[in-house]
């Protein structure tokens, strides 16, 4: 190909609000709810910890283990992710270890199993499952981010309450729970499992995280058992403002260097390139609306789990063979999309990549194609455009230009760069 698109660097003005003292955020909220007058001194407190790559969730476990140290209670940090890690008691602690919670860090004890106990049955006739260490703690604190869910729409969609159901359930409840909504709703199975497992398991709060987008922790708030649900409507709203968005409402192309499950739970997050309702485009309410993906790898943290390589078109031969198809595969069943585990085109070269794919966009010619390059859909406040989108940055009050268009920094392997180790 003889020419390809110039390229040149923004940064989008996000909404910024940011919590700048963790540990005296998270201390203000708990106090809040007198945790004391239900935890007795002695008594353990499970915490729970997901798989995503939550910004501060190290600190946010150590501050609350400090508080529940504070009422003479003995917390322990049980994994919280349904079928990832391998659904593997093994895996799943190394995950969290590698989020920076580890023993000596958070100062408690990690207990990592994928036994479940079988709480109930669901009003809607299936098992409700609850991961067996938190089950047999005196209390449960849970712990996780509200945002937008991947798959589902709705007032609840990912956060404390999705905690209670896929994230204590285990693979076995994970797997249960997802069968369930095929037949029912998101909604419907998330309310009815959450009523059993606040009635009987004795959860004695929640701290959700929101988060802004730039990747920082903007909220903090502990809830009572009771308003689980009310608080996080609130939240999920906030959420949705504050979430990162691509800055162009079209794209040729989109270039991700890396997706992983620390970075959303289905490998890139489908409310960032647009594809929640449908795999390889966006709905008709949906935005961006993007053609064509091309994915470069995966992150380390993910471990092998490729969850959302099938929603990109095309990828570096290095993504496909960093997978751990076995991984990849039980988590993408048990969420009930199988789609998100399939193999895009893959070629060894950024440069055979672009070749197949730019001359491909219709009547456009190659050199004023659209083209945004993320590093990943968490991190979207600077990014690579090419300069189809110059008119449109100069003119909006929410771009900043970092740089005067420039050529694609393809090497002499035809290979290109991590978007993030381009100099402005």
């Amino acid at each position: 190909m003889s020419q390809y698109p110039e390229i040149f660097r923004i940064r989008q003005k996000f909404d910024r609000p940011v919590i700048d003292d963790i540990p005296a955020e998270v201390e203000a909220e708990l106090s809040r709810l007198n945790l004391g007058a239900a935890i007795q001194p002695g008594q353990t407190v499970a915490i729970t910890a997901g798989s995503r790559g939550i910004a501060n969730i190290h600190i946010i476990i150590k501050s609350i283990v400090s508080h529940l140290k504070g009422l003479g209670a003995e917390p322990f940090v049980v994994p919280a992710m349904g079928s990832h890690g391998g659904a593997t008691a093994e895996g799943q602690r190394h995950i969290v270890e590698g989020y920076g919670i580890t023993e000596d860090y958070v100062g408690c004890p990690i207990r990592s199993s994928m036994e479940t106990v079988i709480v109930c049955d669901a009003k809607e006739g299936f098992p409700v499952h609850f991961d067996k260490n938190a089950y047999g703690a005196d209390h449960v604190v849970v712990c996780g981010r509200v945002k937008p869910h991947t798959t589902f729409v709705g007032d609840i969609e990912s956060g404390l309450m999705k905690m209670m159901l896929i994230g204590l359930g285990k693979y076995e409840g994970a797997k249960t729970y997802h069968r369930a909504i095929k037949d029912h709703s998101f909604g419907q199975i998330v309310r009815s499992v959450a009523k059993e497992v606040l009635s009987k398991c004795r959860i004695v709060a929640g701290l959700a995280v929101v988060e802004n987008g730039y990747d920082e922790t903007a909220k903090l708030k502990a809830v009572g058992p009771n308003e689980f649900e009310e608080r996080e409507k609130e939240l999920l709203v906030l959420a949705k403002q504050w979430m990162p968005r691509l800055p162009f409402k079209q794209a040729d192309l989109l270039v991700v260097d890396q997706i992983g499950k620390n970075i959303s739970g289905s490998g890139m997050d489908s409310n960032v390139v647009g594809r929640k309702l449908l795999d390889h485009r966006a709905g008709d309410e949906e935005w961006p609306k993007v053609r064509t993906i091309f994915l470069r790898g995966l992150t380390e943290e993910t471990h092998g789990n490729a969850t959302g390589i099938g929603m990109a078109e095309f990828a570096l031969t290095r993504a496909v063979d960093a997978m751990d198809v076995a991984i990849t595969r039980r988590n993408c069943i048990t969420g009930g999309s199988p789609t998100s585990a399939m193999i895009p085109l893959h070629y060894q070269t950024d440069k055979e990549v672009l070749e197949a794919t730019l001359p491909e966009m219709g009547l456009t010619a190659v050199p004023d194609t659209k083209v945004m390059w993320i590093h990943n859909t968490l991190e979207v406040s600077e990014l690579e455009c090419s300069v189809a989108y110059l008119d449109e940055a100069r003119q909006s009050n929410e771009i900043e230009i970092l740089s005067e268009p420039r050529p694609l920094p393809l090497d002499n392997n035809g290979n290109l760069p991590d978007v993030t180790e381009l100099q402005v």
